[in-house]
């Protein structure tokens, strides 16, 4: 399985993110912030739009309306005019100079156009408009609707461009009007277009613009402040309970929260109090339930060893003594022996137990090759094994394995595993022998013991370990153990600050293995053998990735999922 490495992020980055994904209440105040500037943009927005059209329509209005009276007023002064006191150019210059000065001190241009009948526009008309404006300040529209005689005043938007005395040029939004007048003198109509420039209703929009944004750039902050006290309010006595939570989980049972008012917040925190103190009186009562079962049992052990001596004696007398009884006699003598042998090996176990619960036991540590201990428990085992018709092979390791390790109990453990192997071989199956492996690294060394046998059912990895539970209550062992065995074996382990765990399959076998660390004290990152079979296929999807146990030595007993 190939892993991507991560992305190496700044530390301020890093920070920042995990500040964000720890905090709901700068989630909540970030969220609330960008809702509202969406909001606050596309009401701020329609309000601009709707000012912007507002003030070019009523700017459009007057203008319109003061074109119309100015071209009235000059209409009156011509008609008054007899058409032959005077001559054309005469008269069109009588009729635009005082339009151009009207233009120049009110703060508009003017550009007169020619006779529309003889089809020359602009283009003789023009030179009469106010200094420095551009013909090409008429838009090409307007124009248009003046191509006949007698058309109304219409207007558009326009960009008004000047020259300025530099020579170079400038251009202004600004509203073009246009309106046609009847010269007496020819008889012909021309076009008169005013140029309005909207530079007053630009400072007006872009005042509005600045105020808007003011007041959005305040009322964001307003809702930020709010949100925030808003969502204190609640996270404050959320993040009291999760550190009563936290103190609570790490044992300080009398931690509680404190209760103010009497809203749903004050409400949690006195149920949670509550719940709070039904499981410290739970625990208590647990506690003190657990202290009486291991004092009894270890009482019971100690008093039960006294009659078992005195049962023990009499018992080797009537099992030395078997020869001379009848048959049936002679084989009540043998069982109560093979009885009294398992009694006493229970009753051993149960001490043991009840010395890992009391926190009693102590380790002899000493440094020892795995190896010749593997040995000596194989050598042990071996008139069982052939009972049963199976071999058990230890398999040379590459290199010397040797810990610091409490050689009995870690023989122990081995003992445990192997005769439990045993017991779950396949009988008369010499194809398929049990083996012992092991190998080291610098940190860590590793026992395996591969069976053949029934196997494990998903889920049974981890209750294997349970005081007395048994995988088939209905199956005779050969070895007669007491089902601690690998309860004991698993307490042994975890006072190494090792790990035992168990892999297997229904019909496929089983392997379990035994992780302790080289020096004692040391903590374990990993095992230098796999949990699942080298001889599984599926060795590299099935076995779990280790990691460190959250207590030294804790690592929780698992399988590996079929």
């Amino acid at each position: 399985m190939v892993r991507l490495s991560r992305i190496a992020l700044p530390t301020g980055l890093r920070r920042a993110l995990t500040f964000w994904r720890r905090s709901i209440q700068a989630r909540v105040v970030v969220s609330t912030l960008l809702l509202s500037a969406i909001v606050i943009s596309a009401v701020g927005w329609f309000l601009l739009q709707q000012i912007r059209d507002g003030l070019l329509e009523h700017r459009a209005e007057v203008v319109v309306g003061e074109v119309e009276a100015e071209v009235a007023f000059n209409r009156d002064r011509l008609s008054a005019a007899s058409g032959t006191e005077v001559n054309a150019s005469v008269q069109r210059a009588n009729l635009i100079g005082p339009i151009i000065e009207a233009g120049d001190s009110r703060g508009y241009g003017v550009v007169l156009g020619g006779p529309e009948g003889n089809d020359t526009g602009l283009a003789d008309g023009g030179a009469h408009r106010t200094s420095g404006l551009e013909l090409s300040s008429v838009p090409e529209r307007l124009e248009e609707h003046f191509d006949g005689d007698n058309r109304p005043t219409a207007w558009t938007y326009t960009d008004i461009v000047r020259t300025l005395p530099d020579g170079t040029t400038e251009s202004e939004p600004g509203i073009a009007v246009g309106s046609q007048v009847l010269l007496p003198a020819d008889g012909d109509y021309y076009t008169i277009y005013f140029l309005f420039p909207l530079t007053e209703e630009e400072e007006t929009l872009g005042l509005v613009t600045r105020a808007l944004l003011t007041a959005a750039g305040l009322l964001l902050v307003l809702v930020a402040a709010i949100t925030w006290l808003v969502t204190r309010q609640v996270v404050t006595p959320v993040r009291m309970a999760r550190r009563v939570a936290e103190r609570l989980a790490a044992g300080w049972l009398q931690e509680r929260l404190r209760v103010t008012g009497e809203d749903d917040l004050a409400r949690l925190a006195t149920s949670f109090n509550q719940m709070a103190s039904n499981l410290q009186r739970q625990i208590r009562q647990l506690e003190e339930l657990s202290w009486v079962q291991r004092r009894f049992v270890s009482d019971v052990s100690h008093e039960l060893r006294t009659p078992l001596t005195t049962v023990r004696m009499a018992g080797d007398v009537l099992h030395d003594a078997r020869r001379d009884f009848d048959p049936v006699t002679a084989r009540a003598a043998e069982l109560l022996q093979a009885e009294l042998d398992r009694f006493e090996t229970l009753l051993v176990d149960l001490l043991e137990i009840s010395r890992f619960d009391a926190g009693a036991a102590v380790l002899d540590v000493e440094d020892t090759n795995l190896l010749d201990v593997a040995h000596r428990i194989v050598d042990a085992a071996r008139p069982l094994a052939d009972q049963r018709g199976v071999q058990v092979v230890v398999e040379q390791p590459e290199r010397p394995v040797r810990a610091e390790i409490d050689v009995r109990r870690v023989e122990r453990i081995l003992r445990n595993l192997v005769t439990n192997a045993i017991d779950h071989a396949f009988p008369d199956d010499l194809d398929h022998p049990i083996v012992v492996r092991m190998a080291a690294d610098d940190q860590a060394a590793a026992i395996t013991v591969r069976d053949h046998g029934v196997g494990l059912a998903p889920g049974e990895s981890a209750m294997v370990f349970n005081r007395f539970w048994r995988s088939d209550p209905a199956r005779a062992r050969a070895s007669g153990g007491t089902g601690l065995g690998l309860a004991i074996a698993l307490e042994d382990a975890h006072l190494h600050g090792g790990w035992l765990q168990a892999w297997g399959r229904p019909g496929e076998g089983a392997q379990f293995r035994l992780t302790l660390p080289r020096r004692a004290g040391m903590p374990l990152r990993r095992s230098p053998l796999p949990l699942a079979p080298v001889d599984e296929v599926v060795l590299a999807e099935s076995e779990p990735e280790e990691t460190p146990a959250s207590e030294p030595g804790r690592e929780p007993s698992r399988g590996v999922p079929s």
